[in-house]
């Protein structure tokens, strides 16, 4: 069976403290998105308009060409495109198998933050913890 829209959000950290009710309205902005196998969802470098949550298959996260990390079901990408859609992609994301996602743009996400303004309190504090990580490394 897939995954719903609104049960895809939950498992994103990013949106963690919404209600099921605003996960559920939130949801009503995905669409959902299907790459074959061996395809290129985003590219390092280009311009990125969207957020990405996999719902099926499995992809890989490659940065300067080599293979950092494997992606699946319940795994996001792209949430920094959601309040820089004028930034650059920081990595390419490619489809090994048959991959389906939800996605989202900036211009769907912005009302949503402005009418629940703890959703950006709750972004800023995993940006932060990412931010962390990156520097810890």
């Amino acid at each position: 069976m897939a995954t719903q829209p609104a049960d895809a959000l939950k498992k994103v950290p990013l949106l963690a403290g919404l209600s099921d009710r605003e996960l559920r309205r939130l949801a009503g902005q995905l669409h959902e998105r299907k790459f074959p196998a061996g395809s290129t969802v985003v590219s390092e470098g280009a311009t990125g308009t969207g957020f990405f949550v996999i719902t099926e298959g499995e992809a890989e996260v490659e940065i300067g060409g080599q293979v950092l990390n494997k992606l699946g079901p319940g795994d996001y990408f792209g949430e920094m495109a959601l309040i820089d859609d004028e930034g650059t992609r920081s990595a390419t994301i490619k489809a090994v198998t048959a991959l389906t996602c939800y996605g989202m743009t900036p211009w769907e996400f912005k009302p949503f933050v402005e009418e629940h303004p703890d959703v950006a309190w709750t972004m800023l504090q995993h940006m932060t913890r990412l931010l962390r990580e990156a520097q810890s490394d």
